[in-house]
């Protein structure tokens, strides 16, 4: 089926926020970007939205098609549209928050060049907006916790 719209669209992407805090200090998983834009650099893994396929669903497969993560609930963070977000064009990413739970080993694969876990308070420089996406997804997890602070 082809569609005509008189108006522009955007494309949707998804990232996904991943804190382990099964440890004495809490750690979020990072990706090392394999391609342009932004290659080499350090990113959340997410990408983008298949047209058969809701957000979260496309959060939690780009997770396991990035690292090999597997995990099945996803919470909402928000939505981040600043005009130049992304350099291919005009992108609007639905962020979303997991923490791990279990022993599964982060792999690189698809468009990821490495994995690696890194502390919360020495996190390198990233990729897109995805600091700003990590400050948000850090409150909401501090609301959810009652604390008012990440651990």
């Amino acid at each position: 089926m082809t569609y005509q719209y008189e108006y522009p669209r955007p494309a949707v992407s998804a990232d996904i926020v991943v804190i382990d805090r099964r440890t004495t200090s809490s750690k979020i998983l990072l990706i090392q970007r394999l391609k342009d834009p932004f290659a080499d650099q350090w990113a959340l893994p997410g990408g983008f939205m298949e047209i058969d396929e809701t957000l979260e669903s496309a959060a939690i497969r780009e997770l396991r098609e990035e690292t090999g993560l597997i995990v099945a609930d996803v919470q909402q963070v928000g939505a981040f549209s600043a005009v130049d977000r992304d350099p291919r064009g005009r992108v609007i990413t639905v962020a979303f928050l997991v923490e791990l739970k279990s022993d599964q080993t982060a792999v690189a694969a698809d468009d990821a060049r490495s994995t690696r876990w890194f502390d919360l308070d020495a996190l390198p420089k990233l990729a897109f907006d995805h600091a700003e996406i990590i400050r948000q997804s850090l409150a909401v997890l501090a609301i959810k916790d009652g604390s008012g602070k990440h651990q």
